[in-house]
């Protein structure tokens, strides 16, 4: 990694602040970037999530699908977690959190749109910075591959009704229209896309073409995340600054959750005998998060100053921190797990 990408911890540390600063000196500027919206998208948010996720996606090589014969039992594991443990668990956790221990801490009648931000937050398994945490702890780039691919092709088709089941479970309306608009534009137009122009380039240079490309626009999407966490942190800046502990308290199922789903991950695979190589990221993406997917989602459902808007920008708040400590967990820890089993 180059040393942008070495510091991302702490640039996004900055951006947050200057985010909430800026939130607060200028909320015109934030209300004017609102209100601009076509069909409840925003038009801003939705062309800074493309510049973030296209260049990632452009890694994605769907006939890496094949290769999940090779891992799997680590695709299994992290199957199990993504699709059947998270979404459900965050479900229980927010619900015994914010709708019951703190509810009485929680501004009256928000605890149903806290809970819809923590579920949008939880039921997509993260496709773009996965390539970075992998990268981080020297796994086996294939398995990482091949297990986004396969997140990918399965989040086209489960995450509307998943979301519209757990929604329905903690009462809160599910406006479909809504939610499938939102899955068209930030789930399949983005990977057609980023296929369509990965086919492209290969036809016409090669992998060395695509490389370059790749290294081009890897500032970009970087670019676009710290931009976005400035809009997003300004959007929400009034509310953090005034609601401290409700942040906190957003925070505490988010955290348990997180570090719950890596540790479960991480145990699965060492007692299915996975490689280390496989079960550090299978870890990782067990218990990271699609925040760019969720984001967009919880202001297009439910606006930009909602409850699960704030929601999910917590989600982003602790995303960094949170996967660069499981980083250094399972990197610590590679002696331990590569021990018999008891």
């Amino acid at each position: 990694m180059g040393t942008f990408e070495r510091y991302l911890s702490l640039w996004v540390v900055l951006c947050i602040v200057a985010g909430v600063a800026l939130g607060q000196v200028l909320p015109g500027l934030f209300a004017a970037i609102a209100a601009a919206q076509l069909a409840q998208v925003n038009l801003v948010v939705a062309g800074l999530i493309w510049l973030m996720i296209v260049p990632m996606l452009l890694k994605i090589d769907f006939a890496a699908l094949g290769a999940v014969r090779q891992h799997w039992k680590g695709v299994g594991v992290t199957l199990l977690i993504n699709w059947a443990v998270k979404p459900f668990s965050m479900a229980v956790l927010g619900t015994l959190f914010i709708g019951w221990l703190f509810a009485p801490l929680l501004p009256a009648g928000q605890g149903p749109s806290y809970i819809a931000g923590l579920i949008l937050l939880a039921a997509a398994p993260c496709t773009a910075m996965v390539f970075v945490w992998s990268n981080l702890c020297d796994g086996e780039p294939t398995y990482t591959l091949s297990q986004v691919a396969l997140n990918d092709v399965i989040m086209v088709f489960l995450f509307a009704p998943l979301v519209g089941l757990l929604l329905g479970v903690a009462a809160v309306q599910v406006p479909w229209a809504t939610l499938l608009l939102s899955v068209v534009l930030y789930i399949v137009v983005p990977v057609i896309a980023a296929q369509v122009l990965r086919r492209a380039v290969l036809a016409r240079g090669g992998q060395p073409a695509l490389g370059r490309l790749l290294a081009a626009l890897g500032p970009v999407s970087l670019v676009a995340l710290l931009a976005m966490l400035v809009l997003l942190f300004g959007f929400q800046g009034r509310a953090i600054v005034a609601q401290p502990v409700v942040i906190a308290l957003l925070a505490v199922p988010i955290l348990i959750q997180v570090y719950g789903n890596a540790a479960l991950a991480y145990w699965l695979s060492r007692r299915l005998g996975v490689a280390w190589c496989v079960a550090a990221p299978a870890a990782l993406i067990g218990a990271s998060n699609f925040f760019e997917l969720a984001v967009a989602a919880a202001i297009s459902l439910f606006g930009l100053q909602s409850g699960a808007a704030l929601a999910t920008v917590v989600g982003v708040l602790v995303e960094v921190p949170v996967m660069l400590s499981i980083v250094h967990g399972v990197k610590v820890t590679r002696g331990w797990y590569e021990q018999a089993p008891a």
